[in-house]
């Protein structure tokens, strides 16, 4: 069965949604609307895994890595892509170019952005670590200004 919440951390609205075997997806500024063919569940649910603590830890400066079951395509271009943003460590970035080369598709990366913009799994999945050349910001499902926010956070200096 699939469950849905909604939550506030680091003073923003998610929408989650997971099942027994993991988190599914996490959205920014959830809308209400999409509430009305899930089952809700408040987050302390056990088939959300914690994702709000381990969130609130992050935000508070106390969690560096995620330690939840993610259910995230894994195979094809979008899993490889996601493989590597999974290890970018915290306050470290990649560009989309470095991580077309780590995939051995050195000409790929407009295509790695557009893998990191569907990330179902964002923060947890670090898309926000990934950086257009020269360290410019690129995009973000969150929007720039939380982008801004993650990185902050974690000391990473950017452009833009």
């Amino acid at each position: 069965m699939k469950y849905t919440s909604t939550f506030e951390s680091g003073g923003i609205q998610f929408l989650v949604n997971a099942d027994e075997n993991g988190i599914l997806s996490l959205h920014f500024h959830p809308d209400k609307k999409s509430l009305t063919s899930e089952v809700l569940k408040p987050v302390t649910h056990k088939a959300f895994f914690g994702i709000k603590k381990q969130l609130d830890e992050y935000f508070a400066g106390k969690r560096k890595t995620f330690d939840l079951p993610l259910q995230f395509q894994k195979e094809g271009f979008k899993g490889e892509v996601y493989k590597v943003i999974k290890k970018i460590p915290f306050g470290k970035t990649l560009s989309y170019k470095e991580i077309a080369e780590k995939i051995n598709r050195p000409l790929a990366f407009r295509a790695v952005g557009s893998a990191c913009g569907a990330n179902s799994i964002p923060i947890i999945i670090p898309c926000h670590r990934v950086m257009a050349a020269g360290g410019k910001l690129g995009g973000f499902s969150g929007g720039l200004y939380v982008k801004k926010k993650l990185l902050s956070l974690e000391s990473i200096s950017f452009k833009g």
